[in-house]
């Protein structure tokens, strides 16, 4: 009697593993996610219970705030699409010229001016108690880069819209009574334009830890007496700039210099350096998973 294989996973494991090596993408997010806990791992075991307890939440309050980012960026996008496509009949005129200068404004701003900017307004709201919740200031601060990045979907979408209405799709759609409305959403985001907007959302997700941590680091070393690191929530940025952080990454200069104190980076000197480990792997990691789908869907 012959045995079929698959009856123990054999051929599904193969063809997972398969798969899994040849979809960078896929490879890239598990190695992420691995190299990730056996940080974590390590650092359990060697590093001191407080540093610790900081590095798990500057980990957990920037993969946060940046998973917000891609979320209000999402809907920012689309109804920036929306405006723009919707108000194109002759009589928006007005309502879309407007529309198109507020969208122009918000290019003209560099992304971390526009994101200073942000910190400088709850940097007062902090002064004046207004906010004092650590999930609020999250919040705050996911909106305000949100509201410099979401261009980047908006301007995908109109270009696949446009794309397609230039084609007879479009235009069988319209003639058999179906919604324009209906056509963008349903028919050319959802069933057609799914992948690229999922592509360019990794791709923000990678922007935005850059950002959030180049701000938090700048913030955290030009702070006043007034506002200190212990009124923002710890984020990867914000701790490596902190005095321990800074002695551990400096202790890196002194391996170079003396190769036998090179493994004491490994127990003495945890915080910083898994701190620059994690922002360096992961923004490394974003960008080989990003470049991994496009080329998993041709896009």
């Amino acid at each position: 009697m012959k045995i079929n294989p698959d009856i123990f996973g054999k051929d599904k494991l193969h063809i997972l593993l398969r798969e899994t090596y040849t979809y960078k993408d896929r490879l890239w997010l598990i190695l992420w996610a691995l190299f990730l806990l056996l940080l974590f791992v390590w650092n359990g075991i060697f590093l001191n219970t407080p540093a610790y307890v900081k590095l798990y939440n500057a980990f957990i309050n920037s993969f946060i705030g940046g998973l917000l980012v891609i979320v209000l960026a999402s809907v920012f996008g689309w109804l920036g699409a929306m405006g723009v496509v919707m108000l194109e009949n002759d009589k928006y005129k007005y309502l879309h010229t407007a529309f198109d200068v507020l969208l122009n404004i918000i290019r003209t701003i560099p992304q971390i001016i526009g994101i200073l900017i942000g910190y400088i307004l709850l940097t007062w709201l902090l002064l004046d108690d207004i906010i004092s919740s650590h999930t609020l200031q999250i919040i705050w601060m996911s909106l305000f880069i949100s509201l410099f990045v979401f261009l980047e979907i908006t301007d995908l979408l109109v270009e696949r819209i446009d794309h397609f209405r230039k084609t007879d799709f479009y235009n069988a759609m319209l003639s058999c009574g179906i919604s324009e409305w209906r056509i963008i959403n349903n028919e050319i985001i959802l069933k057609n334009s799914l992948e690229h907007v999922i592509q360019k959302l990794i791709s923000i997700f990678g922007i935005t830890i850059f950002l959030q941590c180049s701000i938090d680091f700048i913030v955290s070393v030009g702070l006043t007496q007034d506002v200190s690191l212990v009124n923002f929530p710890t984020t990867l940025g914000n701790l490596l700039a902190s005095m321990d952080s800074k002695q551990d990454i400096l202790a890196v200069g002194k391996a170079l210099t003396q190769p036998s104190y090179f493994s004491n980076l490994f127990f003495k000197h945890l915080q910083g350096i898994s701190t620059a480990f994690i922002i360096v792997f992961t923004l490394f990691s974003i960008y080989k998973i990003s470049n991994g789908y496009l080329k998993r869907h041709n896009l």
